[in-house]
């Protein structure tokens, strides 16, 4: 890996931080205000008729992934006319995919709203304004993919910074509107995220239109382009249908069991989840292109090591973020919400151990994604999804906690991260055992050395939240940044690291 290329990285990362930090503070300030204002029934339908759009939308993660990868090999290959073919090919694939769920939404998805969720009849009428308005939501989000793959592509990072200024701004705004007035609050939300969601999708339209000529539209549906993407994505249909039974087909069953005010509990450790998980993505999000560049110009080894080097510190990352929140857990949602549902706590715990293992699976995947050969990963991948829907069905009707269906996922994503992606990669991407074990070793070694200290002070400091927090805050990060630096990276890594900081001493 050259110095540019560190330096690229480095740049994007720094970028999608910031867009991180400044969206992650807004998200958790206006969750709270929201979940006040809402009510904890309320928050919990909308996350509800929001994965009911979310089932029908399944294909739209996998015509996400095929489109930032074919984006960004073309350019990796310098190939502009079949660039510019293939964005209009992938934008003209989302617009009739975005008008069959408009068809799918306004009969099948009405009929099971109707008829199978768990909506108390005087918010039945509420529940579908905010249905039909998440089928327009969705419907932008799902034509937006191919121009914020271009994005990524270029590797523009900084324009999501900069948007991200703006678009948090508007949902303060939101906030605001939602404490004053008398009207229906629930509707209100939906119309006012969704107009955001407009907005900031025009805008990035008019970046990309303005800065990249590929993103010129034409009405074209190269069938090669197709059938290349077609397949790369239909090997990932199944995969994406597993994930979106295991997130929102969870939530649509928690309803059906247990009622809104469980799946908001859901919602709520999902949401600080992700927040965390934000750190890692971002940090894969700007290293993702470089794996996929190099693999397009032939440079194996380096995408390789690139690779193995992006998943260690991607671990290590979500270590550093979730094991203060597990420990932190109740205290933390006390802080932040005031008012904790059931449930909340014990799901945020267990999300956080379920992301560790699924940082394997997901990072081991862009090998796959790099070469573009997914079939086996998507006949083998999705059945741990499969399995895990009806197996928690199964389970909420044998009268189990619905904390069941985190350990599903944990089982689920260690089994995936462990032993599945890092057969395929060896026998598909022609890494060895020795590479895979290279991420696992050290890994394993920072979790056993760097565990145990924060746990005992999380034990024996319970009085004084305050006290507890900033204590296992600075232990954990401690512990952990130590680990890492002595067992977690190699001599190579080490070294750079300690004349990086000599030289800015020095300065």
């Amino acid at each position: 890996m050259t110095k540019s290329d560190n330096k690229v990285i480095a740049k994007n990362t720094i970028f999608l931080y910031f867009r991180m930090m400044i969206t992650m503070l807004v998200t958790l300030y206006t969750s709270r205000i929201v979940l006040q204002v809402l009510g904890v029934d309320d928050f919990g339908l909308y996350a509800v008729v929001g994965s009911v759009v979310g089932m029908l939308s399944f294909v739209n993660s996998t015509l996400g992934s095929g489109s930032s990868r074919f984006l960004t090999f073309e350019l990796g290959t310098g190939n502009f006319e079949k660039l510019s073919k293939t964005f209009s090919t992938l934008l003209n694939t989302h617009i009739i995919f975005a008008i069959i769920i408009v068809i799918l939404g306004e009969t099948v998805g009405l009929w099971f709203i109707y008829n199978k969720l768990t909506i108390s009849p005087d918010r039945m009428s509420a529940a579908l304004w905010v249905y039909h308005i998440s089928i327009l939501t969705a419907i932008i989000t799902m034509t937006q993919v191919p121009y914020n793959a271009v994005i990524i592509s270029h590797e523009k990072m900084n324009i999501f910074a900069y948007v991200s200024i703006v678009e948090v701004s508007l949902k303060l705004g939101i906030v605001y509107l939602l404490t004053i007035g008398n009207y229906d609050k629930f509707i209100l939300y939906a119309i006012l995220l969704c107009t955001v969601t407009i907005g900031i999708a025009l805008f990035y339209r008019f970046y990309c239109v303005s800065k990249f000529k590929e993103t010129h539209y034409k009405f074209i549906l190269d069938k090669d382009i197709l059938k290349s993407v077609g397949t790369f994505s239909g090997w990932n249909l199944l995969g994406s249908t597993a994930h979106t039974l295991s997130i929102q087909g969870t939530n649509i069953i928690t309803n059906m069991f247990f009622g809104s005010a469980v799946v908001a509990a859901r919602a709520i450790s999902v949401q600080v989840n992700m927040s965390a998980m934000q750190f890692v993505e971002n940090f894969r999000t700007a290293a993702n292109p470089q794996i996929v560049k190099k693999y397009a110009a032939k440079n194996y080894d380096d995408s390789k090591k690139l690779l193995l080097s992006s998943t260690k510190l991607s671990f290590y990352l979500m270590l550093l973020l979730g094991l203060p929140i597990i420990l932190l857990a109740e205290p933390l949602l006390q802080l932040w919400l005031g008012q904790v549902p059931e449930y909340a706590v014990i799901f945020l715990q267990l999300v956080i151990i379920e992301n560790l293992f699924q940082v394997f699976s997901t990072s081991f995947t862009t090998a796959l994604y790099a070469k573009g050969q997914m079939k086996e990963n998507a006949l083998i991948s999705p059945l741990f999804g499969f399995i895990r829907f009806p197996v928690t069905y199964f389970l909420f009707k044998s009268g189990y906690s619905p904390v069941v269906l985190s350990y599903a996922g944990i089982i689920s994503f260690s089994l995936l991260g462990l032993i599945v992606k890092p057969i395929l990669v060896c026998k598909i991407v022609n890494y060895t055992f020795r590479d895979i074990m290279s991420v696992f070793v050290p890994c394993m070694k920072v979790c056993l050395a760097a565990i145990p200290i924060p746990v005992l002070v999380n034990i024996y400091l319970k009085d004084g939240i305050m006290r507890s927090f900033i204590a296992v805050c600075i232990v954990s990060t401690i512990c952990i940044l130590a680990t890492v630096f002595y067992i977690g990276i190699d001599n190579e890594m080490r070294s750079k690291i300690v004349s990086f900081v000599k030289n800015k001493l020095r300065k």
